[in-house]
This record gives structure tokens, C-alpha cells and sequence, in this order.
């Protein structure tokens, strides 16, 4: 059954969040109408979006963000919603929400507040801390779920004939794999320079560890590939492995894709699982280095790659992501912050991505993450059972609203060493908790 929608005008944003909310999240067809008497004459259920009453159908008031094509400070103003915090109020007893639920979500969606002038980390990353979803303490909540569900709910008891779409939760493990070992295969000047390093530092457990690892007295602390396979075979997972192959840096410290052991291990990987690149630090904004990263790991692959997370999560919208846009990358996983857990874009669920500069929806699908093991350890200073209380709360919100949830973790983490001691048995815990 089709839900008919009167607009005061038609536009790219609009059709944008409608198709998200209507479409995707809630499985219903509608259809739009600029002509109040068409849309007086329509059968079946109806919803009014606009600042007029026509008839006796819903009434969900708006303001202009999604009629406007510019970007441009936007008035936002932030209320008290049930169990939550919405923005973008409207007034009048009859309007469906007392906020414009679909501009709301669509500012949240579209990381519009991104698009401003902004202070940015020391590693030019947009703050977690600058967000309207943080500043109102909402970063935690999947806001646009929840704001859809309720609208479901509300057109459904209005018009009980309206089918809305049955979904359910799904849990997404994905792995960022920065550096595959942390001794072996590093080459003898890195070897080399890494001893020297440790020795002028008096760091003889450091000495001690790599030549045990070396001469193959013990398993490097990064190789935890293994159990990731034993993993995904016991709780039948579906991961993603984001691997790096840019060329070594300060901040790019890869085994370098021309080591033969490196090539087997990402061809291992492929046959268990799908495979992303891991745009190296030094690629940022660069479409030249991103093109031979992504050549590289193609190569050995022998398989197109259309996934790809930045390392550092490094990401400024929309040059990185049109980046991808132009190198035929398909999705892109990297929506999430190091610095705080959350809903980077208020959803729990995949998107297409807005191109704001544009105002045109694009091609790439984004695939936000919620948590990521560097926040909770590293950022947040939690120890491991207050990151597993953190991640369960998290999966209970995308529980609630049936969405998916997707954890980035390292295998330099699941190694469980040093600083990650215990939280391979933590991730093993998470894993039966998510599939409970």
C-alpha cells in the first residue's frame, strides 16, 4: 500500500531522507505530491509534510533545510522529546512530532554540521566533542532509528493497514589491520633500526621478546589471525578485514606489500572473508597514493576491492569521500570517532552517502561503526570490564531498533598482550552477547 506524501516542493534532500526513513527503514512505497487537490483525491494513507493543514491527514510541520540547497548555519534549537533530545522544533498542537523529524534526521544523516567551519584535531579529524549529538548527550543513541520507528508507530495507528518492514539486528566484527605482525617480516633494516632503537633505550624486555618471536620461541603479539578464524567459524561470523598497504611512514608502519608471507596472509584472509583497503595516513586527500594502495591489494587479491576504512579514521567531507567515489569504491566504514563511542550520523544502519557540496546522493553506501577497542582503552581510559559494560549498552540501543551493529577492533588488540591483556576473551564475551 502506498503512502501518499503532500510536499510544498520537490527536492534532491528531500527525496533523499525520504527514501532513507520511508523507504529503506520503514519498507513503505509513497508516493509525492506538490498539488494539495491531487493529493485531496489520492486514496489510502496520507501524511502531510508542510507548514498548512489540508484535510484531516497528518500533519508533520517543517522548516526549510530540506527545501533549501545551500549550506549555511543553521538555527538549531534543541527540545526535550520522550527519552530523548530532538532539534529543529516546530509548534502547534497538530503537528504529527513537535520537531521536523525528517530535517532533523536528515542534519544528522548528512553530517551537515561537518560541512561548517569547524576546529579540527591534531590529526585533522572533525571532533567528536563538536557534535550537536554529544554537546546534548545523544552521541549514544541511534537518534534517526528511534525517530523512524516513531513514526512508523504513529502512521500505523492512524492508517493500521500500512505493512512497515520486519528487521532485525545484525552484528558486523570488522578488523583494521595496521601492521599484520609486530616483528616478523620487518625487513632487516627495520629489524635493524628497531634493536638500535631499544637498545639506546635500555629496553632489554623489548630485546628480548623480538628475538624470542624472531627465532620462533613465541608467537608475535600481533598474530592473532588464528583465533579470528577459529572465531568466525564457532559463532559463524561475517567479518571484514581492512588491511594497509601504503608505503612504510610515521604514521603508516605496514609490512610492506611486496613480502611474500604479507601476500599469503591477505590471500588467506580473502578466502575466509571479505577484504577492504585500509587507506594509509599518507593517502589522505591524495587520489594518486589511493589508487596504487588500492591497485596493490587488487593485485594480490586478484579481485576487485570496494571497501575501505581510512586508517587513523582520518576523513574530511565530502574530498574523501569523493575520492573514493571516483576510484570505484563502493562502501565506506570509516563513520564512527576515535575520541567518544556513539552514532557518528545518528543511524545504526548503512546509508547512501549526500553529497552536500553537490546536494546530489551518491553511489557509495556508508556503513557506520559504533565502537572501536582504541576508544574505550585509549581514549576513555576504560579497563576491560567497563569497555565490555560500554559496548553492551551500545548493543542494546541497535538491538532496540533492530539496526546493526559493527565493532572495529585490531589484531594487535586480540593478541592480548601488554596494554590488551584479557580483551580477546573480553571480544569473545561480546560476540555471544551481540548473537544472544
Amino acid at each position: 500500500m502506498k503512502l501518499s506524501v503532500l510536499v510544498p516542493k520537490q527536492t534532491d534532500r528531500l527525496h533523499y531522507i525520504f527514501d532513507l526513513m520511508l523507504g529503506d527503514l520503514l519498507g513503505l512505497e509513497y508516493e509525492l505530491f506538490t498539488d494539495a487537490e491531487s493529493f485531496v483525491s489520492a486514496e489510502g494513507p496520507k501524511l502531510n509534510y508542510g507548514c498548512d493543514r489540508v484535510g484531516q491527514e497528518p500533519l508533520q510541520k517543517a522548516v526549510n533545510l530540506l527545501f533549501e540547497r545551500n549550506i549555511v548555519e543553521q538555527d538549531v534549537k534543541t527540545i526535550d522529546f520522550e527519552d530523548t533530545k530532538a532539534l529543529f522544533p516546530v509548534y502547534g498542537k497538530e503537528t504529527l512530532f513537535p520537531f521536523d523529524v525528517f530535517a532533523a534526521s536528515f542534519y544528522l544523516v548528512s553530517r551537515y554540521e561537518e560541512y561548517l567551519p569547524h576546529v579540527c584535531d591534531k590529526f585533522g579529524r572533525f571532533k567528536a566533542e563538536s557534535t550537536w549529538m554529544f554537546e546534548n548527550g545523544m552521541l549514544q543513541k541511534p537518534l534517526v532509528n528511534i525517530w523512524t520507528m516513531k513514526l512508523g508507530e504513529r502512521l500505523q495507528s492512524q492508517y493500521p493497514e500500512l505493512q512497515l518492514k520486519k528487521r532485525i539486528f545484525r552484528f558486523l566484527p570488522t578488523y583494521d589491520i595496521d601492521a599484520a605482525w609486530a616483528y616478523k617480516r620487518k625487513g632487516f633494516l627495520r629489524t635493524s633500526a628497531s634493536f638500535l632503537k631499544n637498545l639506546a633505550a635500555r629496553d632489554f624486555g623489548l630485546i628480548k621478546e623480538r628475538h624470542q618471536v624472531l627465532f620462533r620461541h613465541r608467537r608475535d603479539p600481533f598474530d592473532s589471525f588464528d583465533m579470528l578464524f577459529d572465531l568466525q567459524k564457532k559463532y559463524s561470523l561475517h567479518p571484514i578485514f581492512f588491511i594497509l598497504c601504503g608505503d612504510y611512514d610515521t604514521n603508516d608502519k605496514s609490512i610492506s606489500i611486496r613480502n611474500d608471507a604479507f601476500q599469503a596472509l591477505i590471500k588467506r584472509i580473502g578466502d575466509y572473508a571479505d577484504v577492504g583497503i585500509h587507506p594509509s595516513f599518507a593517502s589522505y586527500l591524495d587520489s594518486e597514493k589511493l589508487r596504487v594502495e588500492l591497485e596493490r591489494l587488487s593485485s594480490v587479491l586478484n579481485r576487485d576491492v570496494t571497501k575501505s576504512r581510512q586508517h587513523f579514521l582520518r576523513m574530511n567531507l565530502p574530498r574523501s569521500y569523493q575520492k573514493l567515489i571516483e576510484l570505484d569504491v563502493k562502501e565506506d566504514y570509516t563513520m564512527g570517532f576515535a575520541s567518544q563511542a556513539g552514532f557518528r550520523a545518528g543511524i545504526a544502519d548503512a546509508f547512501p552517502f549526500f553529497d552536500l557540496e553537490n546536494d546530489v546522493v551518491t553511489p557509495l553506501v556508508v556503513h557506520p561503526f559504533a565502537l572501536m577497542d582504541g576508544t574505550m582503552r585509549d581514549y576513555l581510559n576504560l579497563d576491560v570490564d567497563e569497555s565490555f559494560e560500554l559496548a553492551c549498552r551500545l548493543v542494546d540501543e541497535v538491538k532496540s531498533v533492530n539496526g546493526t551493529f559493527i565493532y572495529l577492533t585490531h589484531n594487535e588488540t586480540l593478541g592480548g598482550e601488554k596494554r590488551w591483556v584479557g580483551w580477546p576473551e573480553m571480544y569473545e564475551k561480546l560476540i555471544q552477547y551481540c548473537l544472544d
